[in-house]
């Protein structure tokens, strides 16, 4: 007799006996096996026997309102497919590999369910073998037993977009504005008459024209352009409100003004923040990229283009480029990609991490989803899988954050394309000629190499050594280092030789420090920010060792005084980087050496006499001087061995290829030096941060991961987006062996394709918030279920599909907000029963009163004092002193002078910094760097007040605002109250105001007036 456990009451029989009678039975449906003296029982029904136990101690953790671990006992799909670990939970015939099965028998209270804590019965062994029955008999769900779940695609983001009619206007709106022909007004009317309310009056024309200042370009208009519109607004108040608008958007100052909102969402920063935070000289290049396209309001779907995939949509442009900034403009772990191995699983999370940042600010900032909440399982509340999440991290898999080099000049980049081409093939050529000289001398070359090493490593020097110049050490490879020769006077320089170094202690052997990139400038001036331009440069690929083979550079036919090599890449040593020369020669025509011991500067030096020191770059001493014999006769004995063996026509070919690369070299070296940007792009790196590069760019495979965990993963996938949108792909036909800019070039046309709703809704919301201080949506990163539902769903539609419809035009979009009623009106809330029925102003029934920002508080405080530089683009301007350069940076604020002119540029070029911001700035709610800030907080505070009072920066600027108005009116102290009345709030003073200002003046003085007034709500409230 077979027999096994027996659970009651349900059992299916088999039964195999009557051997006698040679007769075999079997029953249809068998799941268990029982005793002969049971009675046989149909498999348990899901109905009446699985789903009350489900109910009963599965549904309070694991039903429609709470879903532990993305777990459902109440809906079929979820419940046999299992939750966020991505483990199938339920599979059919098979209770013992059933995970569901192995928690409710489990007897550690850590993974049996229900947990000890919830307060909920364990299932009895009854009920827990009735589950596994029900499993092994195949787990039927009957259809009509399943919850059912809302369509996760019915959401309002997530439909199509398409135009909604503009309503007609009510004859009984009691608005005193005219009627207006902006479509704007027609949807806020419609709202406001179903609360029986109107629009406030329009605010009065200085009032309008500040606002449009601010808004536009950030900076407040001049007292006498206050004075001229609001002459022209009472002739003809369409026409010069119009022009108004018109001027401001033509402004190169608009681009200034809007890419600041731009770079808070995309959280950019001139450091790389986490530990070490590290600056990035080279970050601003995509600042003045965003600046730029803005003021040329380059086409919407353009501007995502070139920042996802400008190399490969837009090639041989400078925009192209330097927008792909946006892809680095986030955070980055210099730690855990400079110092950690990408095989090592912190250096596996560390990169993890930065394709979360990359494709989080692709997402959130362009579609204002939130997809980083599906990266440990399917996201909670919108329908995005781990799947999708894992395919956008497939499409930025090959990149990492680097500099990369370019030329502005589209001719120029052609020209340097071409010599690369070419020199590629020509090393392709010298790697084929050593190896068929290798295999034609044999193994007695390579002895001979390995000989000529270890004599190069061993030297050993019969006077006091002098081996040249060496840089302090580095912990970042890429850190600048520079040194440079001055030769007393300008002069015609032909040729300049750069003598690698050599020295015997430790082994460190023949190039040590020799820079894997760098370039070479002339200049005639000391500081080389003028009259400098670059003559070498070898910053594009990495240089191999040179030993002490001389590096020489002729037919250079330039002028100047001053000759500086500046490392790009330093040189590795043990564990840190550094830069070594031992010599440098610079000669003329002639063959005279204009640099023999004529001093040198460099940005540091270890200064070891009489080892290293400056003053050895230029003493005449070089490692092939002191080379003993035993070397010399190795690399005679080479040099005779291949001649020996090697027919003439392969050593003159080779030779005349040698002669062709260094034609080639010559020809690159000429070229001017290419611009860098920070940005993504295919890494060719060295040591722990290597990058794709040297795997061709090949995307790294990616996979979904369980819980997130790299250690853990499920399956590859291949590249895609959301699959949510219905008329587009989520995956993208790119093949995972693919080059990876074809992956970025899917997902620029997927995000700027028409049928994407999402893109023009979020945009229309961005631009639409910082006009009214709201956007239609209130939650503009997050267009999901966890957002804010729109205000006026239909006023967005509209002009979301306007917008994208008609050329993706901002300065259009921001034309048609501005010139609306809505916009227009007053912020004062003078009307009772709006304030009681819509007392947050969602449905606008007046304008918003906002505060300014601190870029603009700060840039007016300059424009008023008279000091505001408005000098363009460029490396920002620093307000702090560093210390502790070379590991972790310290960005020393108090030590800034507020004098520094430098400082006095538009807030838009500072240099921002990530671990330590800016204290006057924050104080004033200014951006954290470190994070994408889809809206500023508005706050009033202790410390904004005396921040306003105190700083060295107000206090600075107040005595250049008295100096400015003293030249403006002179010594008349009522003209001086006027003056610096009007300059602070576009108004002249009431007489009441007038009076007290100037009993002020006359106890405190001038000084102290420009400082109050800078200080008033006039001055810090847009109006």
């Amino acid at each position: 007799m077979l027999s096994c456990r027996t659970p009651k009451p349900y059992q299916v029989v088999l039964k195999s006996i009557l051997w006698l009678i040679g007769l075999t039975s079997c029953f249809v449906k068998p799941s268990v096996v029982i005793a002969d003296n049971q009675k046989p029982m149909e498999s348990p029904d899901f109905v009446s026997d699985i789903q009350p136990i489900f109910q009963q101690h599965c549904y309070s953790c694991h039903g429609s309102e709470s879903q532990e671990s993305g777990y459902r006992l109440d809906v079929r799909e979820i419940a046999l497919r299992g939750g966020d670990s991505g483990e199938t939970s339920i599979i059919a015939a098979s209770s013992t590999s059933s995970k569901l099965i192995h928690f409710v028998r489990a007897v550690d209270d850590s993974t049996a369910m229900p947990p000890k804590d919830s307060g909920i019965d364990r299932l009895s062994p009854e009920q827990i073998e009735t589950i596994a029955a029900w499993i092994d008999a195949g787990a039927i769900w009957p259809n009509e037993a399943t919850a059912a779940l809302p369509d996760p695609l019915d959401w309002w983001s997530l439909k199509p977009l398409e135009q909604p009619p503009i309503p007609i206007k009510s004859t009984s709106n009691n608005s005193i504005h005219a009627v207006s022909s902006n479509p704007i007004d027609a949807f806020i009317d419609a709202k406001l008459q179903q609360l029986g309310l109107a629009m406030a009056p329009e605010a009065d024309s200085r009032t309008l024209c500040r606002r449009l200042y601010f808004d536009l370009v950030g900076l407040p208009p001049a007292p006498e352009t206050v004075d001229t519109f609001e002459v022209d607004a009472r002739n003809d108040p369409i026409a010069a409100y119009a022009r108004l608008v018109d001027a401001l958007l033509d402004s190169p100052h608009y681009g200034e003004r809007w890419a600041r909102h731009w770079l808070d969402v995309v959280h950019y920063g001139d450091t790389h923040g986490y530990d070490k935070d590290q600056p990035r000289t080279n970050a601003w290049p995509y600042r003045d990229y965003v600046v730029r396209a803005l003021n040329e309001d380059k086409p919407y779907g353009q501007f995502i283009q070139e920042q996802i995939a400008g190399d490969v949509l837009f090639p041989e442009t400078r925009d192209g480029i330097e927008a792909l900034g946006f892809l680095a403009a986030g955070p980055w772990d210099f730690i855990g990609h400079a110092e950690v191995s990408e095989s090592k699983i912190d250096g596996k999370i560390a990169r993890h991490m930065d394709r979360d940042d990359v494709l989080g600010n692709a997402i959130g900032t362009l579609c204002s989803a939130t997809i980083q909440c599906a990266q440990c399982h399917n996201h909670k509340f919108d329908p995005f899988s781990q799947e999708d999440y894992y395919s956008l991290q497939a499409v930025f898999s090959a990149l990492d954050r680097a500099d990369k080099s370019y030329d502005i000049d589209p001719e120029i980049a052609r020209q340097r394309e071409t010599y690369e081409s070419e020199k590629r093939e020509l090393q392709d050529q010298l790697h084929a000629f050593s190896i068929e000289i290798a295999r034609l001398v044999g193994p007695e070359l390579e002895v001979l190499e390995k000989e000529i090493r270890v004599a190069e490593a061993s030297q050993k020097v019969e006077r006091p050594p002098q081996y040249g110049w060496h840089s302090e050490l580095a912990i970042a490879q890429e850190t600048l280092k520079w040194v440079q020769v001055d030769l007393g006077a300008i002069q015609s320089i032909e040729k300049i030789v750069l003598h690698p170094t050599w020295d015997d202690f430790n082994s460190i052997g023949a190039g040590f420090g020799f820079p894997v990139r760098y370039r070479i400038e002339i200049s005639s001036d000391e500081s080389f920010s003028k009259d400098n331009f670059a003559v070498v440069s070898r910053e594009e690929t990495d240089t191999l060792n040179p030993g002490v083979s001389t590096q020489t550079f002729s037919n250079l036919g330039k002028t100047g005084r001053y000759v500086r090599i500046t490392a790009t890449k330093l040189a590795p040593r043990a564990n840190d980087y550094m830069f070594a020369l031992a010599e440098l020669e610079v000669f003329d025509a002639s063959g005279k050496n204009l640099a023999l011991s004529r001093s040198v500067q460099s940005i540091d030096s270890i200064e070891a006499p009489v080892r290293w020191t400056r003053t050895n770059l230029t003493d005449g001493v070089t490692p092939t001087m002191i080379l003993k014999k035993d070397l010399e006769d190795l690399l005679a004995k080479r040099h005779a061995l291949i001649e020996s063996r090697v027919e003439e026509s392969i050593r003159l070919s080779q030779a005349e290829t040698t002669k062709l690369m260094d034609d080639v070299i010559d020809r690159i070296s000429k070229l001017p030096s290419p611009s860098i940007v920070y940005a993504g792009t295919v890494h060719h790196g060295s040591g722990n941060f290597v990058g794709t590069g040297s795997q061709g760019g090949k995307a790294r495979p990616i996979s979904v991961l369980a819980r997130g965990q790299v250690t853990k993963p499920i399956r590859e996938v291949g590249p895609g987006a959301l699959a949510v949108i219905n008329s587009l792909e989520g995956r993208f036909d790119v093949s995972i062996d693919s080059l990876e800019g074809a992956r970025r070039e899917a997902l620029a046309n997927w995000i700027t394709d028409k049928k994407n709703p999402l893109t023009w809704r979020s945009i229309v919301n961005r631009v639409w918030q910082y006009h009214f201080g709201r956007g239609i949506v209130s939650t503009s990163n997050d267009f999901g279920r966890m957002g804010d539902l729109p205000t006026h769903p239909e006023l967005l539609d509209y002009l979301a599909a306007d917008f994208r419809d008609n050329g993706g035009s901002l300065k259009a979009l921001h034309r048609l907000i501005v010139t609306s009623n809505a916009y227009r009106q007053s912020s004062d809330k003078k009307d009772p029963k709006a304030v009681q029925l819509d007392p947050m102003n969602t449905m606008l029934w007046r304008q918003n009163r906002r505060k300014l920002d601190a870029e603009s508080i700060r840039d007016s405080v300059l424009s008023v004092g008279g000091t505001l530089d408005l000098t363009t683009g460029g490396p920002g301007w620093q307000d702090f002193v560093v210390t502790n350069p070379a590991h972790s940076p310290h960005y020393e604020y108090q030590l800034s002078d507020p004098n520094d002119t430098k400082t006095w540029r538009r807030s838009i070029y500072r240099f921002i910094v990530r671990s330590q911001t800016q204290p006057f700035m924050t104080a004033l709610n200014c951006a954290d760097p470190s994070m994408r800030i889809e809206r500023r907080n508005e706050s009033e505070s202790p410390q904004q007040a005396l921040a306003l009072l105190n700083n060295g920066f107000i206090l600075t600027q107040s005595k250049h605002f008295a100096n400015r108005v003293e030249r403006d009116v002179g010594g008349d102290v009522a003209l001086q109250v006027d003056r610096a009345y009007r300059l602070t709030t576009g108004n002249r003073p009431t007489e009441v105001q007038k009076q007290k200002i100037t009993e002020f003046v006359d106890e405190y003085g001038l000084v102290n007036l420009c400082r109050v007034l800078l200080n008033i709500n006039e001055f810090v409230f847009v109006d």
